[in-house]
């Protein structure tokens, strides 16, 4: 397993997800191998689903998060529209599966059952499924309370592989609710605000490093805490892929 850390030189939001992308296709191909990545956005994102780009109102939309200041990219995975921050955690597990389509509900169930374990350990009373109202509502969601969201997991699957990607919300719960009110607005998706939750809303004092160091050991253990480097390989693709995630 390779564990990479951090974002790509450059901070283009576009060709971070390209990466996540690229990675997923290095590793079905069995050119790569299994890779978890964690890294913290450096500018505030709405990634748009697909499903969103075909909507009449995408690029309404789109202009809404642009005024806000948050960048609009296209999420490789599945889902509609989510909305982070540099108080976020992004993590990209990617894995070379034979038949990989089979457990893709149960890789939602153990992804979301360990972040509400580890929630849970900060005093945080954290459950696995959607509440009312969500942004890309999901039944393996991990929520606070039953009453706003902390999580949002999602997949892609390919013949031969996955990518599961999990945003964790850490902080800032307050811009993501004002963007987001203005994009399902002009995509015509329900959403309420008040679904939005944080980390650090539900426990103040919790730290963004603290968050990470956890998320890292649980899914790649102390043995794997040394971050290995890119390949440029993976990277190159990510280039090639770039216009597939950007919005213009």
């Amino acid at each position: 397993m390779r564990f990479l850390s951090g974002p790509l030189t450059g901070g283009n939001q576009a060709l971070e997800l390209a990466f996540a992308h690229a990675t997923l296709r290095r590793v079905s191909q069995d050119r790569a191998d299994e890779t978890v990545r964690i890294y913290r956005p450096t500018s505030p994102v709405v990634a748009f689903g697909r499903r969103d780009e075909r909507l009449p109102g995408f690029k309404r939309a789109v202009g809404s998060a642009l005024e806000r200041g948050f960048t609009p990219v296209l999420r490789p995975t599945g889902g509609r529209a989510v909305a982070y921050t540099e108080a976020a955690l992004v993590v990209d597990h990617t894995r070379h599966e034979i038949n990989a389509v089979a457990g893709q509900e149960q890789r939602f169930i153990s992804f979301g059952t360990m972040f509400a374990d580890m929630f849970r350990e900060w005093g945080i009373d954290a459950r696995v499924g959607a509440v009312p109202g969500e942004y890309c509502a999901g039944a393996q969601s991990v929520n606070a309370r039953g009453v706003v969201k902390l999580v949002g997991t999602a997949q892609r699957v390919v013949r031969d592989g996955w990518l599961f990607s999990s945003l964790i919300v850490v902080g800032d719960d307050e811009p993501i609710k004002e963007v987001l009110s203005e994009v399902y607005r002009h995509l015509d998706q329900d959403f309420d605000e008040g679904s939005v939750g944080s980390l650090t809303t539900e426990a103040p004092g919790l730290g963004i490093d603290l968050v990470e160091s956890m998320v890292a050991r649980a899914i790649v253990g102390d043995t794997m805490a040394t971050p290995a480097a890119r390949d440029g390989a993976t990277i190159d693709l990510a280039l090639q892929l770039f216009a597939d995630h950007a919005t213009e």
